[in-house]
């Protein structure tokens, strides 16, 4: 998207936007799911979980953290990860909306 016409856009739609993009590969979901199971763990270990390079492994917690999906603290030499409880429990609002509205509107005829 084109940085002029963002400002077209509600600042909840271009955060919603932001998160949800940043879901959108496989690789995160599954450092998702990983932190998820670990409750929270240092790079390495994602990288020994993962099928992919420790600089591609990486990159996706680089997209995760920019949007506020994960929280990294150093510790030492090494940055452990954990999911942003904040961040989800707003998407998981912005979803609910969206899905109740979608369940209301389900008894009316569409294309």
């Amino acid at each position: 998207m084109g940085a002029t016409k963002t400002d077209q856009y509600t600042e909840r739609q271009l955060r919603l936007a932001t998160i949800i993009k940043a879901l959108g590969h496989p690789a995160r979901i599954a450092i998702v799911e990983y932190l998820l199971k670990v409750d929270s763990c240092i790079c390495g270990d994602i990288v020994d979980e993962l099928p992919l390079a420790q600089a591609t492994v990486s990159q996706h917690l680089r997209e995760l953290k920019s949007a506020n999906l994960i929280k990294g603290e150093i510790e030492g030499t090494a940055i452990c990860y954990c999911l942003n409880q904040e961040t989800w429990s707003l998407l998981n609002e912005e979803l609910q909306l969206i899905f109740k509205t979608l369940q209301a509107k389900n008894n009316s005829a569409c294309c």
